[in-house]
């Protein structure tokens, strides 16, 4: 028999759960000397390191004085509350991961929400001590607090404190007195976190997530609930819908340190593996006895608060730089997502070539276009629009809270902003020179808000936000937009054309850029649309002009990420993805028939 642990590391969004995991991995040596292993080992897709966050969950597993401790990094992301869920399930206790200067973020409240109602047992861990005026003590105290709120019980709100820096490589007791190594960490997780409970019974084991491997195939990941496992047993696959199909485990593997490690003995209760051979399983379903097969309880997941329309791509531009370009392929790469983004649904729509897509949020869906558009696809996303519910005949909308941390001198503009989209102040605490603000405020209002926030506060504000839930419908929102630059004709810009026209908006084009009528290539300085000609080039005689031939200056373009462009597309708007540009568009491409359309909408 041997001892495990197994723990999931929860926190906000980038309190360092992905550098804690990975110097508990140099400390029990789970690399060679010699060994280049460089830092964030656990964010290994691109998309990842790219914006500095875990997407999808991992597991590792180190050995501590004779104890294996299985190690779940988790999203600090409430727009992948889907991921958090599902891998809390596997644990046994939580390492709750604190900043010392800002203490419990609206994230963390949300993943540490889950892990109580689960009744995991918690251990606090005040990171980041050696920041300039921090408070550690006051974190802690203020994580009790949160506990307490969130209705933890005795055992839970007895929870050991280990002050550190990830960072720094140190973990102790005292954030006075900085110790060389993780030692405490681990010897306080050995003490405080239960080893699995031994359940004898029938085999059970509820499918958490999926691993893929080209060699062969999808992979189930779970824990043991109940019994025992191995490689070549006939089990039960029973479904969510509670249909059963019999099968057979082909071969079984355990988490050692980064890899698996394929096992022939039998697995016991408590331990996390992953099973080869089933066919046909999705993440909830539960592997159980072959003669009398038990269901485990299905995995709740919190619905989706956002929809966007993706449609395949019929740009004159399409299919220059995509692989994937057609309805089905497109239809085909959305349903494989079903299968292990359990917080996404997708509806048909009455045309076959567009599907309505729900998610969590901006984030959710910006991930999902961002690695499609990686893969090869090419396709077009129609504006994003909230659910809206109704609840006991009356109409609700979701409800974010919004946390902001804005210097004291820039706070009036924020206050401003978020009021302006319905928003309401809910708490207001100075901290030295910068102000802490709590609002709650209509999902609508945050798109196109972080853009515009930044803008008014300098990039100084740091912005979170967690949805609360659904409430009564606050009203209209003032609509403040400006019109769009639209392309008259298509071909190459030239800088001549755009020089003319810098007095009628900010462009997002540059010249020599290669446009099609009907694309938005800037924004207007008044509310309507303007048409107008960047293919214009100067026409030249052979006389020579005293003084107008001065040097061209243009403004540089204003160019947009994905969430940026996500945010600022229209009604009347797509925005076209392909692997290597982003560009708006109207939907209706040809000036005359937009005409129409307005005058038989206005009728």
């Amino acid at each position: 028999m041997q001892d495990i642990r197994n723990i999931a590391i929860i926190a906000h969004v980038d309190h360092g759960k992905t550098t804690l995991v990975d110097r508990i991995l140099h400390q029990v040596k789970t690399f060679r000397e010699n060994e280049e292993t460089g830092e964030l080992i656990l964010d290994n897709n691109d998309l990842e390191r790219e914006r500095g966050i875990t997407i999808l969950s991992k597991n590792v597993s180190v050995r501590y004085k004779g104890v294996k401790i299985n190690i779940i990094d988790t999203p600090g992301h409430s727009d992948f509350g889907g991921e958090v869920e599902r891998v809390l399930n596997m644990a046994d206790g939580c390492l709750l991961l604190v900043d010392a200067f800002e203490g419990p973020m609206p994230q963390t409240r949300f993943v540490l929400e889950k892990a109580i109602e689960m009744n995991l047992k918690p251990i606090v861990v005040v990171n980041k001590v050696d920041k300039p005026n921090c408070d550690p003590e006051g974190a802690n105290e203020a994580v009790f607090d949160l506990m307490c709120n969130l209705n933890a019980s005795e055992d839970q709100l007895d929870f050991r404190t280990v002050y550190g820096s990830s960072k720094q490589g140190w973990m102790g007791p005292d954030w006075k007195t900085p110790t060389n190594d993780f030692t405490y960490l681990l010897d306080t997780i050995l003490e405080v976190i239960p080893a699995p409970k031994q359940v004898e019974g029938t085999t059970q084991l509820r499918i958490t997530s999926l691993d893929y491997s080209s060699y062969i195939g999808r992979i189930a990941v779970g824990r043991i609930a109940r019994g025992t496992l191995m490689g070549g047993q006939n089990v039960s696959l029973v479904k969510r819908d509670g249909t059963i199909v019999k099968s057979k485990i082909k071969e079984l593997y355990t988490f050692e340190g980064l890899g698996k490690e394929k096992i022939k003995t039998e697995v016991q209760c408590g331990e996390i593996c992953a099973i080869v051979g089933l066919d046909g399983f999705d993440i909830g379903d539960t592997v159980a006895d072959f003669e009398n097969p038990e269901a485990l309880p299905a995995i709740s997941i919190d619905e989706p608060t956002m929809s966007m329309v993706f449609t395949n791509n019929d740009s004159p531009f399409f299919g220059k730089e995509g692989k994937f370009v057609t309805s089905r392929h497109l239809r085909e790469r959305l349903y494989k997502e079903l299968e292990k983004n359990l917080a996404l649904r997708i509806e048909e729509t009455g045309s076959a070539d567009s599907f309505n897509v729900f998610g969590r949020g901006i984030m959710h869906l910006s991930v999902l276009i961002e690695t499609m558009r990686r893969e090869g696809y090419e396709m077009q996303i129609g504006q994003p629009q909230v659910i809206i519910k109704e609840i006991d005949g009356q109409k609700c909308e979701p409800m974010e809270q919004v946390t902001v941390h804005v210097p004291e001198r820039l706070s009036g503009k924020v206050i401003e902003l978020i009021t302006q989209r319905k928003g309401e102040m809910k708490n207001m605490t100075t901290k030295n020179d910068r102000v802490h603000l709590e609002f709650s405020i209509p999902s609508r209002g945050l798109i196109g808000l972080t853009s515009s926030m930044l803008t008014a506060t300098e990039g100084e504000a740091v912005i979170s936000h967690i949805f609360t839930g659904f409430e009564p419908w606050k009203g209209e929102m003032p609509n403040k937009n400006n019109g769009a630059l639209i392309a008259m004709e298509t071909g190459q810009t030239y800088a001549y054309a755009i020089d003319k026209l810098q007095d009628r908006g900010i462009f997002f084009i540059e010249p020599g850029e290669e446009v099609y009528a009907g694309q938005v290539i800037g924004e207007h300085v008044r509310e309507n649309d303007l048409v107008i000609n960047v293919c214009k080039s100067k026409k030249l005689t052979n006389m020579r002009a005293s003084g107008s031939d001065d040097k061209v200056s243009i403004a540089p373009a204003k160019k947009m990420s994905l969430e940026e462009h996500m945010e600022y597309i229209r009604k009347d708007e797509y925005l076209e993805v392909t692997p290597k540009s982003l560009r708006l568009r109207k939907i209706i491409l040809d000036e005359n028939e937009r005409k129409r359309e307005k005058k038989s909408t206005n009728e």
